[in-house]
Parts: C-alpha cells; structure tokens; sequence
C-alpha cells in the first residue's frame, strides 16, 4: 500500500509498505479516506517539531471506513465512517492517573512517535475509533481532530461566561478556537495579520478584530476591555514574540495560554507574570475529546462543514506541502484524498 514517510527533516517520500493486519490489539482495520495536514505535520516535515521521530509515517488527522473488524469489537461493523483518536497512552503513569493521558509520561501520537494516517490502512484499537456524524462529509469530518485541540485549549483555560478573550492567530487553529468560545464566552477579540481572515472571524462570532500589522495590539486591547486587558488570552500563531505580547495585552488575574512547539527560546518578562499574576498554561493535543465534539456536532452547537479549502491526492504529498510553504493567502485547510490509489 502506499504511504507518505518522513525519512528525515526535509525529505518526503510517497513509498510502499506493508499492509497492517488487526491482531488482539489493534482490532479495526480502517481504509483512510481523508487526512488532514496541520501545522505539527509541517513542523515534522521541516525538522521543527521538537517531538518527532524519523522516519516516521506522519498524519494524526484521520478519517476512514471500516474494512475489517477483529474479536471484541461490538461498537463498529464494516463500512462504519470513523475518526481515529491520535493519542495513545499508558493510563498508570502520574499523568495518567490525573486524567490527563494527553500529557502521559509514555505518551505515542500516532504521526509524530508512531505512524500515523498518511497510508491507506491503519490498524487501531476498537476504543480510539469515533463514529462520525452523517452530516460531515469526510474530509470536513477531518477538522473535528483540531476541534478537540480547541476544547482542550478553552478547557485549560477555564473559559467562563464574562471572560474578555483574546485569541491571536486566526488562521485554522484560531479559527477553530474561536467556534467553541463563543459557546462559552461572549467578549471575543481576535488578531491577526490578514484582513481576510479577521473578516471571517468577525462572521464567526468576534467582537472585535485587530490587524497587528496596523495598530497596535496592546492600545486596542485595552480599549475593547475599558482598560482591563484581556482576562484570558490564547496563543495560536505560536510565533517567536507571540508568549511576550500575550503577557503585555493580557490583565491582573488572567491566564494565557500557549500551544507552540518550538524549542528556539523565546523572551518572557518575570514581573509581568508576577505582578499580574499571571497563569501561564500550556495545552498539548487533547484529552479525550472526540466524544465532545462529535456531540457538539449532532446537537447542532457546531458546524464543520465547508472548512477545507485545498484537497490533494496522497500521492501528490510533496506538491501539497510545497504550496503549504507558498503561505498562500487562500489556504486554510488542506486534505489529502485516498480514491484513485
């Protein structure tokens, strides 16, 4: 079968490999039908992803149908449209015993420490398989793994009904950040560098925009929060002096959260976070919440459809991250297609 392999930063190969069998374990073969590149990909692909592995199958954004149940399984029958849960996790670790598996102290994601979906078949546990919502098509159904990354991020964050929220970044993530808080908040101020961008957030339930590139941040902030700061502040562009300005924006008592994964060191100021006292969070994939925002979906609180902007085929892998590193302005999310391998 096909697969796309990381063989090392900088080097993409679509290869063959060896069709997985299902075994006591991993009970469920699942034909991929649609995979999702996320940033993480792209920081895999460069060398910048501080977690990964090489060589490595990577994809942690995976969708699919049931081809092949094993013994155990009685939540899924053949044909079953699934999402595959990323993280796999020891479940006696100190993590673990928190609940918090997402940070387990063995903790393997498929794509970063082990392979993931960018292969047409994947054998997984029948418990890390979601049954997808009729009204998503396939590859819309792929936005639901970064949906569970933005109920972490507000989960972490402790989002409460008079919250002012700042979420800088808007594109994929931010985006996806901002449709769960504005379930949970209504003061929602959302910055960026593309107009475009900030106008679709306004769409999605912003209060209020900034382009950053022509006013100043920290001056609008605190006119949109008669003077506060923002009481929560989540990072989503993860850049080099992102953590910096959230700490500058973000007022007395507030929480900001990061979510980067560079290990290049970055500037922090000691008396801003202790002054304010600050709490600075880290939030890390998610923690079991595909069940959330699957159901979030069916209730109608949520809608996915119409998120994917560019769909490639597998085997056009290289093609794909080529225009991803073109920062087209167009892009907001990419998927890969399974249906001529």
């Amino acid at each position: 079968m096909k697969a796309v392999q990381i063989v090392k930063p900088d080097e993409l190969r679509v290869i063959d490999v060896e069709k997985p069998v299902i075994d006591g374990k991993n009970n469920v073969l699942v034909r991929m039908t649609a995979a999702g590149i996320c940033g993480s990909d792209v920081g895999i692909y460069h060398g910048t992803n501080a977690a990964a592995t090489y060589p490595r199958i990577i994809g942690h954004e995976m969708v699919g149908r049931v081809e092949e149940i094993g013994e155990g399984v009685s939540g899924l029958k053949v044909g079953d449209r699934v999402i595959i849960n990323q993280v796999t996790s020891c479940g006696h670790c100190y993590p673990c015993r928190k609940g918090r598996g997402n940070v387990c102290d063995n903790l393997e994601v498929r794509g970063v420490h082990i392979d993931g979906g960018y292969r047409e078949f994947i054998a997984v546990p029948e418990s890390d398989c979601y049954l997808l919502p009729d009204s998503l098509s396939d590859e819309d159904a792929v936005m639901i793994e970064p949906t569970t990354i933005a109920i972490q991020s507000c989960t972490r964050a402790q989002l409460e009904k008079d919250d002012m929220l700042l979420i800088l970044g808007a594109g994929a993530l931010g985006s996806t950040i901002l449709k769960i808080a504005r379930q949970l908040c209504d003061h929602i101020i959302v910055a960026d560098i593309v107009d475009d961008k900030l106008e679709e957030a306004k769409k999605n339930g912003a209060k209020y925009t900034v382009n950053v590139l022509k006013e100043d941040l920290e001056a609008r902030v605190k006119e949109y929060t008669e003077g506060h700061g923002s009481t929560v502040s989540i990072d989503a562009s993860g850049t080099k002096d992102s953590l910096l300005t959230l700490l500058k924006v973000t007022g007395n008592a507030g929480r900001v959260m990061t979510m980067g994964f560079s290990t290049a060191p970055v500037e922090a100021n000691q008396f801003l976070i202790t002054s304010k006292e600050l709490d600075v969070r880290g939030s890390r994939l998610q923690n079991k919440m595909f069940g959330k925002a699957i159901e979030m979906i069916n209730e109608g609180k949520l809608d996915l459809s119409g998120s994917i902007s560019h769909t490639f085929p597998l085997t056009k892998a290289q093609e794909a991250f080529d225009f991803v590193d073109s920062r087209d302005p167009s892009i907001r999310k990419i998927v890969f297609t399974f249906d001529n391998l």
